[in-house]
């Protein structure tokens, strides 16, 4: 999936007819963190993917789906597509992915123990969300305001600016997301 995803990043930037400086000044990512993703030297962080997906006008899943195979409307779960940040402590599956003609997805995250993730921005402005979690306890902030969550709670919001995702729990958070756009 790396392979395909650094293809793809290749293809919307020549697409849009951008240098790589320009997508690094649109994007605020380094022009050699551009050239290692889209060589597939190195695999890009859920932030680096939030970055490009801004600029693109794609959400996340979205741009993970156009490297997979023509969507089925049936996805079992041996087939859902797992993305990883290691480094960060996150996993995405991808339950429900996109689809051309659909505007909603599901997802599902796992973030490890003291897993903290920073959005600058979302990748659609206006994207609706609903987080519900399924085990553990996360903390999300939205424009300056955290929300506490536990097993069970479900937050939902537009998001227009920063977002923040931390596993707030000894055991980390396994939790449900619903992604709409706008």
């Amino acid at each position: 999936m790396d392979v395909r995803l650094a293809a793809r990043l290749a293809e919307l930037r020549a697409e849009h007819g951008w240098s790589l400086g320009e997508l690094a000044e649109r994007s605020g990512v380094s022009r050699s963190t551009l050239s290692r993703a889209e060589r597939a030297e190195t695999s890009p962080t859920a932030a680096v993917l939030n970055r490009l997906c801004a600029v693109y006008g794609r959400t996340m899943s979205r741009l993970l789906s156009e490297v997979e195979a023509e969507p089925a409307l049936l996805v079992r779960a041996a087939e859902q597509p797992v993305w990883e940040d290691r480094p960060a402590g996150f996993v995405r599956r991808s339950v429900s992915p996109p689809h051309a003609g659909l505007r909603g997805e599901l997802v599902e995250g796992r973030l490890v123990a003291g897993a903290d993730i920073a959005y600058d921005r979302p990748p659609v402005p206006g994207l609706e969300q609903h987080v519900w979690v399924l085990e553990g306890a996360l903390e999300i902030t939205v424009r300056d305001v955290a929300h506490h969550l536990v097993t069970g709670d479900c937050l939902r919001m537009r998001v227009w600016g920063p977002t923040r995702f931390r596993s707030a729990g000894p055991e980390g958070a396994r939790y449900g997301l619903a992604v709409v756009l706008p």
